[in-house]
């Protein structure tokens, strides 16, 4: 076979002493430089079958790199160049955590075009037994999400997560406080420096950020409506304000006992400003400490679990009381769709599954009205 030339750019091919055929060619690099590249193939048109292919994508201009990267140099990479700037600081964080913790202690060897769907089960059973499946579950997602930015990069053909499920998670069980509990805590908190913020948690299943975020601004007590646009939030050293969960912003009517409690904590942060003098720091905010400045989520949480013990009641999450608000609008007949708006979900699916929990009392009703209906048909 006469020896074919190509022209200038496109690379060569020759026959090896072990009878395959090589071709090399000068490709574009994820980091803009340009490095030689190997192929090999059986006959010499398989060969220039995988030349003529690198060959288009520099053409084109998309990157080929001459080695895989292992995951344990993509995925801080991926984090600081596709998740750090562009998702939340409590996504990078939690991003982050599973990426030191779990991804690149137990498959950062492995380079992403030799990742197979066997290494990613063997690392879900691994951080299963480390940790939790609901951890393993969140590993997976990370490391799915990790590939997905690979593939788009063209740095490898498939994502070998999506062929591996997710670890199954038992849902917790979730009991929140009734009619009765929640009116108990509430007069329990009567005389706690954040009553206000529990009233608000409790009647409108604010989040602890959102509940910390508010500003008076965003209260408006004469035509009773409350805008909620942001949230307080801690990520490792550092507390800062942020946008709501799914960056929108809400505006929800105020219930008429919602805004003695609010009158009562501006009159009583206007005390402490005076008492503070200069070491005041003027935020805006609802709800501050006795110099004004933003007061620590966990904090609230620490003073709901003080109150809660105190009351004798069943000890719940802050974040418990949001579904207990849900509870009770759709006990009061209130639309699903309204009762999204009100607790800021992206999608309904989430307030029916999650957020809805019939008591006894409302199941007891309903079995009522099926002896009714089929007595009178049997009559």
């Amino acid at each position: 076979m006469a020896r074919k030339r190509n022209p200038n750019g496109a690379g060569s091919i020759w026959r090896r002493k072990d009878g395959r055929y090589e071709a090399r060619v000068y490709v574009p690099q994820p980091d803009g430089t340009r490095k030689r590249k190997t192929v090999y193939g059986a006959t010499w048109e398989e060969c220039d079958a995988k030349r003529q292919e690198l060959v288009l994508r520099d053409r084109l201009g998309v990157p080929t790199p001459t080695r895989s990267a292992k995951l344990s140099e993509w995925l801080p990479y991926w984090l600081e160049e596709f998740v750090q700037h562009d998702r939340k600081k409590t996504t990078y964080a939690k991003y982050e955590t599973h990426v030191r913790r779990y991804l690149i202690p137990h498959i950062g060897s492995k380079r992403l075009e030799t990742l197979g769907a066997a290494d990613v089960r063997r690392l879900l059973t691994a951080v299963t037994a480390q940790a939790s499946p609901a951890t393993a579950k969140e590993s997976h997602r990370v490391l799915r999400s990790a590939l997905t930015a690979a593939c788009r990069e063209e740095l490898i053909s498939r994502n070998v997560v999506m062929l591996v499920p997710a670890p199954r998670v038992q849902p917790r069980e979730l009991k929140p406080w009734d009619l009765t509990q929640t009116s108990t805590f509430l007069e329990a908190a009567r005389k706690d420096p954040l009553y206000a913020a529990f009233v608000l948690a409790v009647a409108l299943g604010l989040r602890r950020g959102e509940v910390l975020g508010l500003r008076w601004s965003d209260i408006d007590l004469d035509r009773r409506t409350l805008t909620v646009r942001n949230q307080i939030q801690r990520v490792q050293n550092e507390l800062y304000a942020d946008s709501t969960k799914n960056r929108r912003i809400r505006v929800i009517p105020l219930p008429l006992m919602c805004v003695p409690p609010l009158r009562w904590q501006r009159l009583r942060q206007a005390a402490q400003r005076s008492r503070a003098g200069q070491a005041w720091h003027d935020t805006d905010y609802v709800f501050t400490t006795r110099t004004g400045r933003t007061v620590e989520p966990m904090n609230l949480s620490r003073s709901f679990q003080r109150i809660t013990e105190a009351a004798g009641l069943p000890r719940i999450r802050l974040h418990d009381a949001r579904h207990g608000c849900a509870t009770l609008l759709f006990a009061a007949g209130v639309p699903p769709r309204v009762v999204m708006e009100i607790l800021g979900h992206s999608q309904i699916a989430v307030t029916m599954n999650i957020y809805t929990h019939v008591s006894d009392d409302r199941r007891r009703e309903a079995m009522t009205h099926m002896d009714r209906l089929l007595q009178r048909r049997r009559r």
